[in-house]
């Protein structure tokens, strides 16, 4: 019988260093190997704010980072979105006291468009119609900065809590409020001079 060859496929891979977007200084989050450029590209990385500032108090804000082009052996990522640990968010919830929610679509000063989730967390329970303007509240506080901020800015704003410091100080106005939070948000659109295009990006094969 004619001898049959295994290629090793490890050994076909090129490492690749992924850098962190800009904003976060280009720092490498990690290394990734691929028998093909192409095949990085949406590629989604998970890192904590801790990882990149060495600030532990922020281990529970996790950002997610998609590789949306590749120079030599480098991948390049943009924000892709954030999540506040499930953990941290028990962690903060206490009964006999109301959580607030919102989820609203925003699109920054440079035409960036996000989904964005703002909470507010009450000292006590309270009544429905203060549940409704502390919602409100949450829904102008991120629309309207959104508007006059970049996405780098609003990045800023969301991840080291002025946008939740502004939802807490505008909420106690309406009712006692002792933690805001900027929840959750995710990479929608991008600018581009047909008109916003899908953040998703759907790697394709290069002959």
């Amino acid at each position: 019988m004619p001898k049959v060859t295994v290629r090793d496929k490890w050994k076909l891979k090129k490492w690749y260093t992924v850098l962190a977007p800009s904003l976060f200084g280009n720092v490498p989050v990690g290394t990734t190997p691929a028998d093909r450029e192409w095949k990085l590209l949406g590629r989604v990385f998970e890192v904590t704010l801790f990882d990149l500032t060495g600030d532990f108090s922020k281990h529970h804000i996790h950002l997610y980072f998609q590789v949306h082009e590749i120079k030599d052996d480098v991948a390049y990522t943009r924000f892709k979105g954030h999540e506040l640990a499930r953990d941290y968010i028990k962690s903060v919830v206490r009964r006999k006291s109301s959580k607030v929610a919102a989820i609203v679509n925003v699109t920054t000063k440079d035409g960036y468009g996000l989904r964005v989730t703002g909470m507010a967390l009450t000292a006590f329970r309270c009544k429905t119609s203060q549940k409704r303007a502390i919602r409100k509240v949450i829904f102008r506080v991120l629309e309207e900065r959104a508007r006059e901020m970049t996405l780098d800015e609003y990045i800023k704003a969301m991840i080291f809590g002025k946008l939740a410091a502004e939802i807490m100080e505008q909420g106690k106005k309406i009712y006692p409020v002792r933690k805001a939070e900027i929840y959750k948000s995710k990479l929608l659109t991008i600018p581009s001079p047909e008109g916003p295009k899908p953040a998703i990006i759907v790697p394709q094969p290069q002959h």
